[in-house]
């Protein structure tokens, strides 16, 4: 492992040193040669993150012309970029950049205001980051950086970073949004319409004879979003009795007979937000953050469509209803209804200034769910269940920072840590929707801190910038253990370090803009991953291969070259890069004949992605006002080694599409009117390690193409009134689950 190090950094060094001599003019002024960092987007304002590899800006120039209900809906037309969000209101969307698929949540860094917000208490889909930190209406800016290569960043920015900063108040001043969204949905047996909206406002507050600021924000949001599963009959030939019925829905695309789903989800949210200010004289700035976000999801109406001879429902058990339909023989199970109650609060404080010629930032910040409470009923028959509580899961993190610039270097040195924990208690109950009578069934609890040091020096050449750097980081998990009885059976306590080096040259050639960057990462499993063991729908205990505690750290061995070129009205970027792992961590989601979800992690010794990023961006080409950001990306991901199933060798690694191509096309109708129309394009991925399981229905990850618009109009100064209807094209795409059909959303802001 050391000799891959030795190797990367070598071949960094190697690779920037044959291209400085072509580098044109390399003066010894310091002052000398362009210094523009490569960034798609908005210009207006400073990246917030260290661009190295492709990096892109997003402002309110981008947003203005989104569809924005959630956070994560300021970014949907990022360049080689998707967020698996299946409804409004879902929180569990999870960044899929690049090769970081939907299911790989730990491999992308997001940080709100420079505190994290990616849950890595677990690598899956249903451990995205903490959007709802923040609201749309508060937010200011957007930074993506693709891939590993600043040393200030561990290895969870595998895939890369994305910042989000919200605006700063600057004046007495007060916002607010209105938005209503509504969803018809068809299919099977749905025909209806679902709803929701939001309620969103502040008050910034800045004193005019002080260095205090602060702001007072919420929101509320209601919505219902169609269901996430559907039931598929399993074929039987046990013997018994078979009930005929009648109502469900054979689909040639799938194995068998679709019968029921589990309910709409009911989504209710509310968010209070305080964030409190000051600044001193002499530069010194301090900052504190408390946050509160209380979610209730409700899943009480599933839906059988089995009807008997006498025209009654047929409702599934746990244990399975026999019945027979067009003649063939099936079990019908794994429908259930359930509900989910969480509160959880972040806390920060941020301090920024100059000691003695040193730019010093340090931010501390706490993360905790201080109640999550998760019930589940065993079938629609009997009110048995289980009820799921977690004891305080959350994290801790630090970040301190210091920066000088001496003549031609500029030195940064940093460091980091954090501590990860979860504790989870499942009991069986005898009434699902009260939790009456529990009685334990299993726990699992487990911790994982990292220290992170490094150290990075940006050396001007004067027409290039050659930043060279490298990373230390220190990790253990301890505390873990797993019960289906008392008492616990505790894991061996595990530690690992890493060094991960970096470098990366950025100059010009001619009318050429070019950066090229190396840098290794090593992610660390999470404490989901080694130590919390997940029950399956319609199971009263662990899955054994639902984690593993004996998971292998992933390495990965990044490159990246961008090439940017301006013309009059049109700006050109092209980026090449190639991204090997070495025992990547994969999660392995399947859904059994009955609609059931499983899942299970391993290592694979080595996958490797390359692609091509094409960007296009224009303002005032043929028509005035007429501006265009466009990008399409080929992506070959593929398993080439891995011992435990030779068969995948060779095969498109799931989840991660050859071409992604997104865009937005914006243009004023008249100073008041604006138009938007933007698109979001997946080429369909493989659905299984095996190359096996591809389609373009419920169960597989296929492919989807949206067209979104949006009309806005300039009420006053001050208000703004819009109009936008996602995927109107009323594209069917499924990731596993049903993604969103054709959506209208209707808003009013302010802000004076």
């Amino acid at each position: 492992m050391k000799t891959k190090y030795c190797t990367a950094l070598l071949t960094a060094l190697m690779s920037c040193g044959s291209i400085l001599p072509l580098i044109a003019h390399a003066e010894t002024d310091v002052s000398d040669g362009p210094k523009e960092v490569i960034v798609v987007g908005q210009k207006n304002a400073p990246i917030t993150v260290v661009p190295r590899g492709l990096s892109v800006s997003l402002g309110h120039e981008q947003f203005d012309a989104i569809n924005a209900i959630n956070v994560e809906d300021l970014m949907k037309y990022a360049p080689n970029f998707f967020v698996r969000k299946r409804f409004v209101g879902d929180d569990n969307a999870v960044v899929a950049l690049r090769g970081a698929n939907t299911v790989q949540s730990a491999r992308t860094l997001v940080l709100v205001d420079g505190y994290v917000v990616s849950n890595f208490l677990g690598n899956r889909y249903d451990y995205p980051p903490k959007w709802n930190v923040v609201g749309p209406a508060e937010i200011r800016q957007f930074d993506i950086v693709y891939g590993p290569y600043s040393a200030r960043y561990g290895g969870n920015s595998m895939g890369g970073v994305v910042s989000i900063t919200t605006e700063t108040p600057k004046k007495n001043d007060i916002y607010g949004s209105v938005q209503a969204f509504t969803m018809p949905f068809r299919e099977y047996g749905f025909d209806q319409t679902f709803s929701g909206y939001s309620v969103e406002g502040g008050l910034d507050y800045k004193a005019k004879n002080s260095g205090w600021s602060a702001r007072a924000s919420f929101r509320h949001f209601e919505n219902t979003g169609q269901s996430m599963t559907y039931n598929l009959l399993a074929k039987s030939t046990a013997a018994g009795t078979y009930t005929p019925v009648t109502g469900a829905y054979a689909d040639d695309r799938l194995a068998t007979p679709v019968f029921g789903a589990a309910s709409p989800v009911d989504v209710t949210q509310d968010q209070a937000r305080l964030r409190v200010g000051y600044a001193w004289d002499n530069g010194w700035k301090l900052d504190a953050l408390a946050m509160l976000w209380k979610t209730q999801q409700k899943l009480q109406n599933p839906v059988s469509w089995l009807v008997d001879a006498n025209g009654d429902t047929v409702l599934p058990t746990a244990a399975g209803t026999k019945v027979s339909f067009n003649g063939v023989n099936y079990v019908a199970k794994g429908t259930t209804y359930s509900g989910m109650d969480r509160t959880e609060d972040l806390m920060g404080l941020r301090l920024s200034g100059n000691w003695n010629g040193w730019d010093v930032s340090a931010n501390l910040s706490h993360y905790d769910i201080g109640k999550w409470d998760v019930r589940t009923s065993l079938d629609m028959v009997s009110p048995a269940g289980q009820q799921t509580l977690y004891d305080h899961p959350g994290w801790w993190t630090f970040d301190g920072t210091i920066e000088q610039n001496f003549g031609r270097h500029d030195l940064a040195f940093g460091l980091t840590t954090n501590l990860y924990q979860t504790d989870a208690s499942t009991y069986n109950t005898t009434q699902w929707r009260t939790a009456a009578d529990p009685v334990f069934a299993s726990r699992t609890l487990g911790k994982t801190s990292i220290g992170g040091i490094f150290a990075e020096d940006a050396i001007d050449l004067g027409r290039a910038v050659l930043t060279l750097g490298g990373r230390y980081d220190d990790w253990r998990a301890f505390d873990g253990g797993i019960s289906s009885g008392r008492p616990l059976q505790y894991y061996p306590k595990r530690h690992a370090s890493a060094f991960s080096p970096k470098a990366s040259l950025q100059g010009d050639i001619g009318p050429y803009d070019l950066q090229l960057s190396l840098g290794t990462a090593t992610r660390f499993p999470t404490v989901g991953e080694l130590f919390q063991g997940k029950i399956n729908a319609g199971q009263t205990t662990i899955d054994p291969t639902s984690f593993d505690p004996n998971l292998k750290p992933e390495v990965s061995h990044d490159i990246s070259l961008i090439a940017r070129r301006h013309f009059d009205r049109i700006t050109l970027t092209g980026s090449l890069f190639n991204q090997s792992i070495d025992d990547a961590i994969f999660s392995y989601q399947g859904i059994l004949d009955d609609g059931t979800v499983v899942s299970r992690y391993q290592n694979i010794d080595r996958m490797n992605q390359s692609g091509v990023e094409l960007i296009f961006e224009s303002h005032d080409l043929l028509i005035d006002g007429l501006t265009i950001e466009a990008s399409t990306s080929w992506m070959d991901a593929r398993t080439e080694k891995n011992s435990t199933a030779p068969a995948s060798e060779g095969v498109q690694f799931p989840r991660i599409p050859k071409w992604r191509s997104n865009g937005n096309v914006r243009y004023a109708l008249t100073p008041k009117l604006k138009l938007s129309v933007g698109w979001r394009y997946g080429s369909r991925p493989n659905s299984d390690l095996f190359g096996l399981v591809r389609g373009d229905a419920y169960g597989y990850q296929t492919e989807y193409f949206f067209l979104d618009t949006r009309l806005s109009y300039d009420l006053t100064k001050t208000t703004q009134i819009s109009f936008g209807i996602d995927n109107a094209n009323n594209d069917q795409a499924y990731v596993s689950h049903p993604l969103p059909q054709r959506s209208y959303m209707l808003e009013l802001k302010y802000r004076n």
